[in-house]
């Protein structure tokens, strides 16, 4: 199994001299926790097809408390025998796991989709606690309000508390990765003829935020890019 960051790790790993696709055996079972792209994916699926074995893409879902307390959730996609043959393995790293059919890439989108509804969140929370700071309103009060009736979600829970609090370390997920997701977003969109115009502004704000020197910094950052927007001290 791999998780690595980009495409080009990926592709340095499984595809490079020595990597994963030369040292399986024939028979043998990739699996990638990796979010890449969908072009990858279904490179990286004909690959192991033409060696005789089988990849599986299984991108996850959770920050890196929820890793270690295998608390994920798992989307795979793969030929039905090898995810058959697999399914204790990628059980054991989630609470639960999703399983969507034969075509890598669409565990692939699944897991962009997903990400680009998390983005949209942070854009939006980051906006609307702007507006609230500027207002002379409490966040947390509004935090408080959105948990216990429009919006009950450990996303807007977790995230809503570190953008209230400016708490944006220790990083679950780095902005400059964040960025590199949507760009993959994007890319599929493109390909798939189905426009994301706020994954586009998103990009745009997370590209600022590295220019400010955010890039390192959790993801959930991208809220001090909207409140340098609205003129407030970070």
């Amino acid at each position: 199994a791999t998780m690595l960051t980009d495409d080009a790790a990926v592709e340095a790993v499984v595809l490079g001299d020595e990597g994963v696709l030369q040292g399986l055996p024939r028979g043998g079972i990739h699996i990638s926790h990796s979010t890449i792209s969908t072009i990858l994916s279904r490179r990286l699926a004909d690959a192991h097809r033409e060696r005789e074995q089988s990849f599986i893409a299984a991108p996850v879902f959770g920050r890196p408390d929820a890793a270690q307390a295998a608390r994920l959730i798992v989307v795979a996609a793969g030929p039905p025998d090898a995810v058959g043959r697999c399914r204790p393995a990628l059980e054991a790293v989630g609470r639960k796991l999703f399983v969507i059919g034969t075509d890598a890439s669409a565990a692939v989108i699944v897991k962009l989709a997903g990400n680009f509804l998390i983005a949209s969140m942070l854009e939006t929370l980051g906006e609307s606690i702007a507006l609230l700071r500027k207002s002379g309103v409490d966040p947390a009060m509004f935090l408080e309000i959105l948990a216990g009736s429009l919006f009950q979600s450990p996303v807007y829970e977790n995230y809503g508390k570190l953008i209230a609090e400016q708490r944006y370390e220790p990083v679950g997920f780095k902005l400059r990765l964040g960025l590199k997701d949507l760009r993959l977003m994007l890319a599929a969109a493109e390909e798939a003829a189905a426009p994301l115009p706020i994954a586009s502004l998103i990009r745009d704000n997370l590209i600022s935020g590295i220019a400010q020197g955010l890039g390192d910094l959790d993801w959930s950052a991208l809220a001090r890019v909207a409140a340098m927007k609205a003129g407030l001290k970070t």
